[in-house]
């Protein structure tokens, strides 16, 4: 059985500011770095196998900060990037709540394809294994989804830095 640390990315100044980000790199904020650190301190005595991330630069220093205790690399993954807002990305989003979804808006069983990827390439590479995994909001919201057999929108999302254990 492979054990999966599910970890959101810290805080980003796009959060803050109520941004869009989708897939743009992003950049921790110092809150952001401290709730990395907290994690580093959480995860420093786990037996951890591997560290996993999105390959958006947020969740890149995110996985980094938690690793460097174990004195590990990060392997990245484009299969858990943030979802693709399309137009939507970079936009204020209060100002989205009326408006019409754009076409180009990955779609949530695109969303949930790619978590069902993810989740196989995880148990195949690292069978029997402990993997923290640093992702985002959405995706990490579309792999629970698969993992529960559940909607997205029965998954309480989760807030930056939080940690949820699932067992593959």
């Amino acid at each position: 059985m492979t054990t999966l640390y599910l970890v959101r990315h810290g805080e980003t100044e796009d959060n803050v500011a109520r941004i869009m980000q989708g897939q743009t790199h992003g950049k921790l904020t110092a809150n952001g770095v401290a709730q990395a650190r907290s994690l580093a301190l959480r995860f420093a005595e786990e037996p951890i196998d591997a560290f996993v991330s999105s390959d958006l630069q947020r969740a890149i220093d995110t996985a980094v900060i938690i690793a460097r205790p174990h004195g590990m690399t990060v392997e990245t993954t484009p299969l858990l990037r943030e979802r693709d807002w399309g137009g939507f990305t970079g936009r204020y989003i209060p100002d989205l709540k009326n408006e019409k979804w754009c076409d180009d808006i990955e779609t949530l069983e695109q969303m949930r394809a790619r978590a069902m990827r993810f989740m196989e390439y995880l148990k195949t590479k690292y069978h029997d294994q402990r993997v923290l995994v640093v992702g985002h909001g959405i995706i990490n919201k579309a792999i629970q989804s698969v993992y529960y057999n559940l909607q997205m929108s029965e998954i309480t999302p989760m807030t930056n830095a939080e940690v949820r254990i699932l067992e593959l």
